[in-house]
């Protein structure tokens, strides 16, 4: 996180990070919506991206994605605090698949599915 300028601007707190397990949350602020006065999905979509990543890379072993896909189930407004939690679903030798949730309370409003490639080197996780 001390190293990712974009999580940092989207003002994501880390609530967890496990083996195979991230959960963040950030609040969504007037510049994130779109010309719909709903929050532009890419904001959404980050979210759960930066959830991906850090559950990805989360075993020591660093990852990228190779496809990401995000379903838009509900509206997201400004003021809204959202959580978005992923979780590996699979994992080999060189690729993993990580599904993120993303919640408005107890409520879905966004379900990404990540693919990541499992570099060959390893990094210190914090």
């Amino acid at each position: 996180m001390s190293t990712d300028a974009f999580s940092q601007w989207l003002g994501i707190e880390v609530l967890e990070v496990a083996d195979g397990l991230a959960k963040i949350k950030m609040k969504v602020r007037e510049e994130m919506v779109n010309g719909h006065g709903v929050v532009h999905g890419g904001i959404s979509f980050s979210l759960a991206d930066s959830a991906f990543a850090f559950a990805c890379n989360s075993h020591g072993q660093k990852a990228v994605s190779i496809e990401t896909s995000i379903n838009h189930v509900k509206p997201i407004f400004v003021g809204d605090e959202l959580i978005a939690t992923c979780e590996k679903e699979s994992m080999s030798r060189s690729v993993g698949y990580y599904l993120s949730r993303v919640t408005r309370n107890d409520e879905l409003v966004g379900l990404f599915k990540g693919v990541a490639f499992r570099k060959q080197e390893e990094w210190k996780v914090d």
